[in-house]
């Protein structure tokens, strides 16, 4: 079954905590503080899949943790950063997150987008030495990393896009030009998913063609089963828009397709659009049709292949040139992000050697019991917050 939308839930690492150590060597009775930071939370990347097609692989499993980092240890060593989490998604998918605002839209292959980045590593005490502070008894706890949920949802990439009432032969058609093989029956909505079409030319060439299951009216207001695939249309270059021409009333399918187009938005009416006029072989002769805006009209038949050959050919040159990109520079992203970073935390979480002390604006009661859940604190240890010094329970 073809999955178009998804929602994960992700989790970056938490920062590895800072060492607290000082050199213990042999005829060095009063060693400094060699603790080492602790290593970066690993980060929920996304990259996009030239190699997939929908995203089923997240109905399963929809929770992804990453890595922790590596606490730091003695002698100034630092800890390994933690195993960071790559989410593979097809080509085209875009990732929202819980108020619906995009994040980020990969569109093209090998496009990557940081969904949640891991928590710094926490300090060792070896950092905080001074002049003034020579024995420098605690050390940083490492930060917790991001952790959201987000809505993945897929517009499929193609070159054309067939369109048209249901059971008009758009899934025959796709079978006659490229190397898909949809299922075809002579009854409507016969096509519940879209299906993913390669045409290919003499020369080598390749077109990608979209089959989307058959629209109605009332299919941008919800109606039938295409009104969910619409989406998929927004990215084709062209549509193809195919008509049952046995069924007579040419203009109504034509102009009841059309209103559809205009009435979801996103620019599908005015897209470049060719017109075929299928199932000929049930007509003593070819009808005859005009609209404005089409770019050409092809009168054919699935069933016996006639004119079928013609519109493969001419379909390589009408489908429009892909736009030439512009130079991107070595900084620049494939892929645009709009989510705002993170506000630093207010205070942070320092280990002692008889526990914990709060650093800067001390939080409420329970957000600092989170925290130091979260630092590992256990029952009975001590917590210095300010002045005052408490009991962990």
């Amino acid at each position: 079954m073809f999955h178009d939308r998804a929602r994960i839930a992700a989790a970056a690492g938490r920062g590895g905590d800072g060492a607290l150590s000082f050199r213990r060597e042999k005829h060095v009775p009063r060693g400094g503080p060699d603790g080492g930071d602790g290593g970066r939370g690993g980060d929920v990347v996304l990259i996009a899949d030239p190699d997939l097609r929908d995203l089923s692989a997240f109905r399963s499993n929809r929770r992804y943790v990453a890595g922790r980092g590596g606490g730091g240890r003695g002698s100034g060593k630092h800890g390994a950063d933690g195993e960071g989490i790559e989410l593979r998604v097809p080509v085209g998918t875009q990732v929202f997150d819980a108020d619906e605002n995009l994040i980020a839209d990969l569109a093209h292959p090998g496009a990557r987008a940081t969904a949640c980045r891991g928590g710094a590593g926490g300090r060792g005490n070896r950092r905080f030495a001074s002049a003034t502070r020579q024995t420098p008894r605690f050390a940083e706890t490492g930060l917790p990393g991001e952790e959201a949920e987000f809505d993945l949802h897929l517009k499929l990439l193609a070159d054309a896009a067939l369109v048209g009432l249901p059971n008009a032969g758009k899934s025959s058609l796709l079978r006659r030009i490229s190397n898909a093989k949809p299922k075809v029956a002579d009854y409507p909505f016969t096509t519940l998913e879209p299906v993913l079409g390669t045409v290919d030319a003499p020369d080598g060439t390749q077109l990608v063609v979209a089959d989307v299951p058959g629209l109605i009216e009332g299919a941008a207001e919800g109606a039938g089963l295409g009104h969910e695939f619409l989406a998929h249309l927004e990215r084709a270059r062209m549509l193809v828009h195919v008509i049952d021409a046995s069924a007579g009333e040419l203009d109504a399918s034509y102009a009841t397709i059309r209103g559809e187009l205009a009435s979801y938005g996103a620019g599908l009416d005015v897209l470049p659009e060719v017109v075929v006029l299928n199932k000929l072989d049930l007509l003593p002769e070819p009808p005859g049709f005009e609209a404005p805006h089409v770019l050409r009209v092809f009168a054919l038949s699935c069933a016996t292949g006639e004119g079928a050959e013609e519109f493969h050919r001419a379909l390589f040159s009408l489908v429009p040139p892909l736009p030439e990109a512009a130079p991107a520079e070595p900084e620049m992203a494939d892929f645009l992000v709009y989510r705002p970073k993170p506000k630093r935390s207010p205070f942070r979480i320092l280990r002692t050697d008889r526990g914990y002390r709060v650093a800067g604006t001390a939080p409420s009661q329970a957000a600092l019991e989170e925290a130091l859940r979260a630092a590992g604190a256990r029952s009975g240890d001590e917590v210095v917050v300010g002045e005052e010094t408490l009991e962990y329970q």
